[in-house]
């Protein structure tokens, strides 16, 4: 497998680009959003680019087809086998511990990041499984998470932007508030559970709203154990469907 990355004002433009400059197909590529683009942080920081990790496969899908889903194939939808499994033992590999020197410095960066805003609030940094961890207690308002976790992926971008200009070593620096993140997994659980029932109940496929690569993945993840059920992604773009069916 071949890795390369790419960037762009959007997952698409990045894609596509891809696409063009290695002369393969979009569907040959296995893409991964590595970097979220956004318009900044209340006019303060400027816009940044979409960058994506791109896997090529070289070797030939194998047509999946589906007795469930022959209405879905009718209308020309493809159905998309999307990797649900994380290989543990490479992100084992790659964890460490970082000194107290790089845990210091991203909270300094991230506190006066936070003074710009300006929005009163207290950081905590921790480390996890090769992570730095830094929690903003005391944005009950939201306004640092903003609008499905924008703003809070933006802080988070610049953040480890700045840190790791100043490295010598890759440093991945994860940033919460509220325990958003975690909440928002955790509705995602929640939904991927409810949906399979409704699936098991009525015997038919039911889909997700348009869910981003990550957000898919945790679905995927949640439906995994179920020996009932199986999972496939619908549609085109950045953002598709998981639609959950009852196994053969």
């Amino acid at each position: 497998m071949e890795t390369y990355e790419f960037e762009g004002k959007t997952a698409e433009e990045a894609i596509e680009k891809a696409s063009r400059e290695l002369n393969i197909p979009v569907e040959e590529l296995d893409v991964h959003i590595i970097e979220p683009g956004s318009a900044g942080i209340f006019g303060l920081v400027g816009s940044r680019k979409t960058k994506v990790r791109v896997n090529i496969t070289r070797e030939e899908e194998v047509e999946e087809t589906d007795t469930a889903n022959e209405s879905e194939a009718d209308n020309g939808i493809v159905f998309e086998e999307e990797e649900a499994e994380v290989d543990e033992a490479v992100a084992e590999a790659a964890f460490e511990n970082y000194s107290d020197n790089y845990l210091e410095n991203s909270k300094e960066i991230l506190e006066k990041l936070l003074a710009l805003i300006p929005v009163e609030a207290k950081v905590t940094v921790g480390q996890s499984k090769g992570k730095i961890n830094l929690n903003i207690e005391g944005d009950a308002s939201g306004v640092l998470i903003g609008r499905k976790g924008k703003t809070l992926d933006s802080i988070e971008y610049i953040v480890n932007r700045i840190i790791n200009n100043t490295s010598d070593k890759k440093i991945k620096v994860v940033i919460d508030s509220e325990n958003y993140r975690q909440r928002h997994i955790d509705s995602l659980n929640e939904l991927a559970l409810k949906l399979g029932e409704k699936v098991k109940e009525q015997k038919k496929a039911l889909s997700t709203p348009p869910l981003n690569p990550h957000d898919r993945r945790i679905v995927h993840l949640a439906l995994k154990s179920d020996a009932r059920l199986d999972t496939k992604s619908r549609g085109e773009g950045l953002l598709k469907k998981v639609v959950v069916i009852l196994k053969k």
